[in-house]
């Protein structure tokens, strides 16, 4: 699998496909070692080389689980990032009970919000010591929406300053929305962002300011929630299929078989898809996909690899389902 230099950094390069280990963090429901294990063996046979994990995800458990599988391969030969702004601070009090945050882990820390420079160095340590990797290549600040004036007057220049000296590869920042990270873009040292559902075969938003405003800057931008955190997972999106990690409302599950319908009519599933229309945009760099076993990494491979005809995206167009032809 090619890799795609980061405009900025041209030394750090990601393949097309990145390996999301959220679901190795036990997202929505448990998973074992063995099985998480046997999904980076996959992916690693496949040729995918990029893989992102958090401390968010299942309080540690995706970043030490990422790190065994990864340990024993050649470190030059892959790229993994992780990310910042959430302190993991020990909770014995809750440890009898569930994560309240989505992930079948318990509750043994509870996630401090903690954008200042101690924060990030200490996160950044602390990660490290649960990867057991030398180092880490990409470091994102982790949704830190409500924290900007802490994010950039701290947290970019702590991060700048390992990329600078050497100690980290690249800064970034990750975000469910894209105004902040435009914002980011254009107004701090940073060398990629990791978009989550705003740019997506059923939402467009990140058009209109973050992938221009990216391209100019020369910022690579990673697309991460490119199924809209399930509705765009199958191809015909169940009566409880999830956005944004809740529900989805009526509309847009109907939105979501409109797109399929024309899909289907020329021969592609929803999925591939929705797979196909991010990954096209000159601007993006790379698509993390979250896979939690070795039959997903397979199955989003041969999504990967489906040919999607131009003819589609003139469909969807013309029937006002997308903004833009998937070429940008």
């Amino acid at each position: 699998m090619t890799r795609r230099a980061l405009p900025r950094r041209p030394t750090i390069g990601l393949t097309a496909l990145g390996l999301g280990a959220a679901q190795g963090g036990n997202l929505y429901h448990a998973t074992t070692d063995e099985t998480f294990a046997a999904a980076v063996d996959a992916a690693w046979d496949t040729g995918i080389r990029y893989f992102d994990t958090a401390p968010h995800y299942g309080l540690g458990l995706s970043e030490r689980r990422l790190g065994t599988a990864l340990r024993a391969r050649p470190r030059d030969d892959f790229v993994i990032s992780t990310k910042v702004g959430r302190m993991l601070v020990p909770s014995p009090q809750t440890a009898h009970l569930r994560d309240p945050e989505g992930f079948d882990v318990a509750a043994t820390h509870r996630r401090q919000w903690d954008f200042s420079r101690d924060g990030v160095l200490r996160s950044l340590e602390a990660s490290l010591t649960r990867t057991g990797l030398d180092r880490i290549d990409i470091v994102y600040l982790h949704d830190p929406d409500g924290h900007w004036r802490q994010a950039a007057a701290e947290a970019v220049p702590a991060l700048t300053e390992l990329r600078d000296q050497g100690v980290i590869g690249a800064v970034g920042v990750g975000m469910n929305q894209s105004a902040m990270l435009t914002r980011f873009v254009q107004e701090a040292d940073i060398d990629l962002v990791m978009c989550a559902g705003r740019y997506t075969l059923l939402e467009q938003g990140a058009l209109h300011d973050l992938l221009p405003a990216a391209q100019h800057s020369g910022v690579g931008v990673v697309i991460a929630g490119v199924y809209n955190s399930g509705l765009l997972a199958t191809d015909r999106p169940p009566a409880d299929a999830t956005y944004n990690y809740r529900q989805a409302p009526a509309e847009l599950i109907d939105r979501a078989h409109r797109i399929a319908e024309i899909c289907e009519a020329h021969g592609v599933t929803l999925p591939a898809a929705a797979l196909a229309f991010v990954r096209a945009h000159p601007a993006v760099v790379a698509t993390v996909v979250g896979m939690r076993n070795q039959t997903e990494v397979l199955q989003t491979l041969q999504r990967a690899e489906t040919a999607v005809p131009d003819v589609l995206w003139a469909a969807l167009r013309a029937t006002g389902l997308i903004e833009a032809p998937a070429r940008g």
